[in-house]
């Protein structure tokens, strides 16, 4: 089975794994789960390891850091088609919890689109079940 991470789920895996919950753990280590993620999450990453030096220790460049990515967690980089822009371009916000995201409205229309299950530990993901967002909530 196909599953979109979050960018969180990619920093708890790549550096905090003992964050990540009991149901996330048993479906990355299940022998037929194919993890993916968005390029936008990776755009984050990049700008979270050149700003905030988030991977510094673990990765000399941000380049190291993408390219680990896929080779060492065997974590396949999705490009964003025009398709998941069609499904950002009509999505409706949650503006009720203030979730003003760019980046994550990407990365939930990713989902949508490819209608693939999206883990995350952002509690306002909730929100866009409604609007067919298959939701895996990884509870810290």
């Amino acid at each position: 089975m196909r599953y979109l991470i979050d960018t969180n789920i990619f920093i708890y895996l790549s550096t905090e794994y003992e964050r990540l919950s009991p149901d996330v753990h048993a479906i990355l280590n299940e022998p037929d789960s194919l993890m993916l993620i968005s390029t936008e999450s990776v755009r984050e990453l990049i700008v979270a390891y050149n700003n905030k030096g988030w991977g510094n220790k673990k990765w000399k460049r941000a380049e190291d850091m993408v390219r680990s990515i896929e080779e060492t967690y065997f974590v396949e980089i999705l490009p964003i088609q025009k398709e998941v822009m069609r499904t950002y371009a009509r999505l409706r916000i949650n503006t009720s919890q203030n979730h003003r995201d760019p980046s994550d409205h990407v990365i939930i229309s990713h989902a949508m689109t490819l209608q693939i299950p999206l883990i995350s530990s952002d509690t306002r993901f909730e929100f866009y079940r409604k609007q067919g967002l298959d939701f895996i909530f990884n509870e810290k």
